[in-house]
C-alpha cells in the first residue's frame, strides 16, 4: 500500500476544474486523498459572462480576478494544492490571443510536457484525470493540448531517461478522460420539462449528441452534488448565477438526477481498461 493516495487533476483554465469532476474531488479529499490541480494557463482570453461583472476595472485586471476566483474555488471544492502552468489562455483559432507566443497551444510540446513532468515527479499520484483525445463537443486548443501533455507525461514521469532534471521517476497507475455523457442531459431536460420548466437542453444541441461517450467508472457523489454548484458560483466572471444550465433546477431536484462523475479508464498499469468501476482507485487501496 502507498503512504498516500494522491489525485492529480489537469485543467485548460480556471473554472474547469469547477463544471468538471468538482464532487469527485471532494469526495476524495474528504476521505483523505491528497488532491492536486494543474491549472494550464490563466483564463486571459475568456470572456466575461455574468453581466454583474461586466464592469471595467474587472476587465482590466482579468487574471488577477480568475486567479482569485480559481482560489476560492478550489477552496470550496478542497484541492490541497494548485499549480499554475504557467502559460497564457489560447483562446479560440482565428482571435488574436491564439497567434500570442505566451499561448498554452504555442508553447513547445516537449517544454510543456516536462513541466507536468516535474509536477508529477513531485506529488506522485496513483491517478491523474484529464481530457479525452476526440473533444467534439468544445475542440478548445487549450483543451486538446491538455490532453496531449496529460498522455506524454504520463508515459514519461517514469522513465529515468526522459527529462532527468525534473526530478526522481513516478509511473501513476491509472489516466482518467473526464466524461459527460448524453443520458445526463437528457435527465436533466426530462426534469425541467416534468416540473414545468423552460429547458437549457434545446433539441437541437440533445441531438448533437446522439453519440454516447464511453464510461467505465462512475463516482457516487452523493452527499457532495452540490459542489459543483458552489464551485461555479465562486468563478463570478465566467458563471452567470441565473444561469439555467447550472443553476435552473433546484438542489433538492438536482440532487435526484443523476448523482455520478462519469470518467473513462484511458491507461491503467494495475490491470485491464476493459472495466467497470465506482471508484478511481479501485485496485489501489
Amino acid at each position: 500500500m502507498p503512504e498516500r493516495l494522491c489525485l492529480l487533476t489537469v485543467h485548460a483554465h480556471p473554472d474547469d476544474e469547477s463544471s468538471k469532476g468538482a464532487g469527485t474531488v471532494a469526495r476524495y479529499a474528504a476521505e483523505g486523498v491528497h488532491t492536486v490541480l494543474v491549472c494550464c494557463t490563466g483564463g486571459e482570453a475568456g470572456d466575461i459572462l455574468n453581466p454583474a461583472m461586466d464592469r471595467p476595472e474587472v476587465r482590466e485586471n482579468l487574471p488577477a480576478v480568475r486567479r482569485r476566483e480559481l482560489e476560492a474555488a478550489t477552496k470550496i471544492i478542497g484541492y490541497h494544492e494548485v499549480v499554475h502552468l504557467g502559460y497564457r489562455d489560447s483562446g479560440m483559432p482565428g482571435t488574436e490571443a491564439n497567434a500570442h507566443p505566451g499561448a498554452f497551444a504555442n508553447a513547445p510540446l516537449d517544454e510543456a510536457v516536462g513541466r507536468l513532468v516535474a509536477v508529477i515527479r513531485r506529488v506522485r499520484p496513483q491517478v491523474v484525470v484529464t481530457y479525452p483525445e476526440a473533444q467534439h463537443e468544445y475542440p478548445h486548443p487549450d483543451h486538446l493540448r491538455v490532453y496531449e501533455i496529460s498522455a506524454a507525461a504520463f508515459d514519461a514521469a517514469g522513465d529515468p531517461d526522459r527529462y532527468p532534471e525534473q526530478g526522481e521517476p513516478w509511473s501513476p497507475s491509472k489516466l482518467y478522460y473526464t466524461t459527460w455523457p448524453r443520458r445526463r442531459m437528457q435527465e436533466m431536460h426530462d426534469k425541467f420539462v416534468e416540473l414545468g420548466l423552460e429547458s437549457p437542453f434545446s433539441e437541437e444541441r440533445l441531438a448533437r449528441m446522439r453519440r454516447e461517450e464511453p464510461v467505465t467508472t462512475s463516482v457516487d457523489l452523493t452527499g457532495f452534488t452540490e459542489v459543483r454548484g458552489d464551485a461555479l458560483r465562486a468563478h463570478a466572471t465566467q458563471v452567470d448565477p441565473t444561469s439555467p444550465f447550472w443553476f435552473g433546477l433546484p438542489p433538492e431536484v438536482l440532487r435526484t438526477i443523476y448523482p455520478y462523475d462519469d470518467y473513462f479508464l484511458a491507461r491503467s498499469r494495475i490491470g485491464t481498461t476493459d472495466v467497470k468501476e465506482d471508484d478511481l482507485f479501485d485496485g489501489l487501496r
